[in-house]
Order: C-alpha cells, then sequence, then structure tokens
C-alpha cells in the first residue's frame, strides 16, 4: 500500500492506494530545483538587475504618488516579503513617495482585514495606506477606450492617476490566461466587472488558443497585455514558487520582457507529460486557492489532461469559504452539465454573467468524466447539486472511483494539480 499526501486547506489528506494500481504521481521539476538562494536574496537580486527598465528605485525619483498593486486572499504571492522589500526599494529612490497598495480583487469578495495581516504581516497594515478594489463600484474606475476583443476597459481611478504604477504577482500555469503573473494584475486584478466579464466570455474561454501554457494567439492574453500597457505598467516584480510555496526564482523590470523571462522558467520546470489513467487524482494546492469551490476547475482542467475520454477526476479542495460566488453557485447547479452549457453558449459577449467561466470550464469536463469532490466543507446535497459525487477522505474518494472504474483501475496522481503543467 502507497500512501501520499495531498494538500487540503493548510494541511494534507492522506491517499492509500494499492502500489498495483498506481499508474504514475506526476510532479514537477520546479519541486526538485534547488536556486542556491535564500528567497530574499533572489527577490533583492532581480530589482538590482531588472530586465527592460532602470532599477525601481531610479523610476520612483520624482514621483509623487505611486500604486503597487498586489494580489489578494486566494492567491499564494508571498507579499509578507516581497511588498516590505519593493517599499524600501520605492523609498530608496524617493523617501517622500506617497504610496498606495491597491489588492487586485478581479471579482472575488473583498480581502478582510484578518486577511491582509496574514498576507502582508502587522507593520504593512498598521502603516501603509492599503485600498481594496471593488469591482461592482463604477465611481472607483475610468473608462481607457476599447481592448482588441471588443470589451471596454475600466480600471481602478489609483492606476490610472498615479505617476508610478508597480505590480507584484506570481507566475503559475494558468487554465485559460496561459500564465498568471505579469498583465493579470492589472486585469483582471483592478479592473470592473463590465472589463471582466467581457474579457472571460464565452466565445473567449471557448478558443482553442485559451489554454493553459499557451500565450501566442490567446485572445484573453491580447486583452490583458493591452490593458497593462495602456494603464502604463512600468515595473513588475513576479516569483516562481515550489508547490511548498516556497520562492525558487524571481524576475523584475519591463511588465513583457520580466514576464516572458518567468514564462520561460516556469515552462521549463513545471512542465509534465501527461499519463492517462482510468481514476486521475488531484488538488487545488491548499489553501489559498482551495477555499471555494470557483476555484477548483483550474486543477480538473489539469486533470483532464490524464483523464482520456471516461476518466474519473477526485478532486480535494476544502472549500472552506463556501461556493465562492452566489453566480457560479447558481449556474452550476441549473442543470445537467449539457444543459448548463447550452445556456452559457448562447450568452453575447457583452452580456457574460460574473463568474460563468469557471462554470464553463467545469462543465466541459463534467460532459466527459464524473468528478468526486472530497470536502468537509460543502455538504453531499450541495455538491450533488453541482452535478458532482461528494467524498470526505481521499479514501473514500477513491473507493468511490473503483466501484465506477473497477477493481484493477489505474490510477494517476497529480498531488498538486495548480503547480504542474501538464500537455
Amino acid at each position: 500500500m502507497k500512501t501520499i499526501q495531498i494538500p487540503y486547506y493548510k494541511g494534507h489528506m492522506e491517499l492509500h492506494i494499492p502500489e498495483e494500481n498506481l499508474k504514475a504521481v506526476i510532479t514537477a521539476e520546479g519541486d526538485r530545483y534547488d536556486p542556491g538562494k535564500e528567497e530574499a536574496e533572489l527577490v533583492r537580486e532581480a530589482l538590482e538587475h531588472p530586465i527592460g527598465t532602470p532599477p525601481l528605485r531610479e523610476l520612483a525619483r520624482g514621483k509623487e504618488r505611486v500604486t503597487l498593486v498586489t494580489s489578494d486572499h486566494t492567491r499564494a504571492v508571498p507579499s509578507r516579503l516581497t511588498l516590505p522589500i519593493l517599499l524600501e526599494e520605492i523609498r530608496r529612490g524617493n523617501p517622500d513617495a506617497q504610496i498606495t497598495i491597491l489588492i487586485g480583487t478581479g471579482l472575488h469578495r473583498a480581502t478582510t482585514e484578518e486577511e491582509m495581516r496574514f498576507m502582508f504581516g502587522d507593520e504593512i497594515v498598521d502603516h501603509e495606506k492599503i485600498v481594496v478594489n471593488h469591482a461592482f463600484e463604477p465611481e472607483e474606475f475610468t473608462a481607457m477606450g476599447i481592448l482588441p476583443s471588443g470589451a471596454e476597459f475600466h480600471v481602478n481611478r489609483l492606476a490610472a492617476d498615479c505617476d508610478l504604477l508597480v505590480t507584484e504577482g506570481f507566475i503559475e500555469p494558468h487554465f485559460f490566461a496561459g500564465f498568471s503573473g505579469g498583465r493579470k494584475s492589472i486585469l483582471p486584478g483592478i479592473c470592473n466587472a463590465v472589463t471582466v466579464n467581457e474579457n472571460h466570455s464565452y466565445k473567449a474561454i471557448s478558443s482553442p488558443w485559451s489554454v493553459t501554457g499557451v500565450l501566442e494567439r490567446n485572445p484573453i492574453h491580447l486583452d490583458m497585455v493591452t490593458a497593462a500597457r495602456r494603464v502604463n505598467v512600468q515595473f513588475i516584480l513576479n516569483v516562481a514558487q515550489n508547490s511548498g510555496k516556497r520562492i525558487i526564482a524571481a524576475f523584475a523590470g519591463d511588465l513583457e520582457k520580466a514576464h516572458e523571462k518567468g514564462v520561460e522558467f516556469v515552462r521549463k520546470l513545471f512542465w509534465c507529460p501527461p499519463v492517462t489513467g482510468d481514476i486521475v487524482i488531484t488538488s487545488n494546492g491548499g489553501y489559498p486557492l482551495d477555499q471555494n469551490l470557483y476555484q477548483t476547475p483550474k486543477a480538473v482542467s489539469t486533470a483532464e489532461a490524464c483523464a482520456g475520454e471516461d476518466g474519473v477526476i477526485i478532486m480535494s479542495a476544502s472549500c472552506v469559504d463556501g461556493m465562492g460566488g452566489n453566480l457560479f453557485e447558481k449556474l452550476i447547479c441549473m442543470g445537467s452539465a449539457e444543459e448548463i452549457d447550452e445556456y452559457l453558449s448562447k450568452i453575447p459577449p457583452k452580456e457574460t454573467i460574473s463568474e460563468q467561466w469557471c462554470v464553463q470550464v467545469y462543465v466541459r469536463a463534467l460532459k466527459k468524466h464524473k468528478v468526486i469532490l472530497v470536502t468537509t466543507c460543502l455538504d453531499r446535497e450541495t455538491v450533488e447539486k453541482a452535478n458532482m459525487i461528494h467524498a470526505s477522505t481521499m479514501d473514500e474518494a477513491l473507493e468511490k472511483a473503483c466501484w465506477i472504474k473497477g477493481a484493477d483501475a489505474k490510477v494517476v496522481v497529480i498531488p498538486d494539480g495548480i503547480s504542474v503543467f501538464v500537455s
């Protein structure tokens, strides 16, 4: 019997699997990569040697109003480490700069003070100006034209009106934007609902180029880059992390050039070839990305690459924060996968419903695969309404999957379905 640790909330669940059933355990080379330096050293070196721009301290000279965009409570950006270094670097160039930390929530709920203290530390929360993006408050945004897709571009005024715009984030595979990081700090991070919705329309998500690992010809990425350039992002700091959320590389400088270097690094270390199994077991990487069901199609889309035509997918996610959004819950519980997909396919881009894109990705998988959701925070009735099978433990889920696929089913395990790029 083989025991495998599967990330779950802030810990793990144990999976016990007979060795004769285990076909493969897929983990990325990045988890074995040793940068040979401490995390802070990697960040400071990236800031000392930016790609395609002068150092941040030079850009900050004479800049009175600085907006620094960071991520919200759903992202594992190591801001407790990176933000103090970025603030120090800006003030080296201009000690009197008026700095606003703008939390890019996209369409997520507002980040709480408790979450800010966990993310940033007490020192920053108590002494820095922090503003949370509210995508559904029109007065917070300014219009900046039309994006390549035809979407209206509305961005937070604090970004449009500042003298220096800086962003931080991390780079990992993304299930429809290709990769996270870079331009995503702006769109969806600090745009309003009108812009995010149309960028994430059924048409855009359905593009064959809107998939993990693809940037070229990706319509969602093109909108995002255009938005970030138009609002004049002058400097980014992006990191790459292993599945333990430890920084293993950092990239700073120009919006596109630094991001491209980071993508090159992540693509090399986190790509894995697919191995097809009758049952594919994965997770959303634990906290913070497994807080709700809305976030979990990220890992489900990874599992799809190994599940063949009708493999069973087992998804581990605490869902401690529930379904993740009222609109997501309403849509994913409105009927069968086929009925939901038909309904979504008829929605024009400019009438896109907030949160429909994660439903769209989910039903794409549910039309081919049975999905077993391992959660102790959502009840069986709720999970079944969402067209999934409920389980409370990994072993219960495996037992149910083997009942469907047979006692001799071959199992592929992807412990962290977020950190790897399977294609």
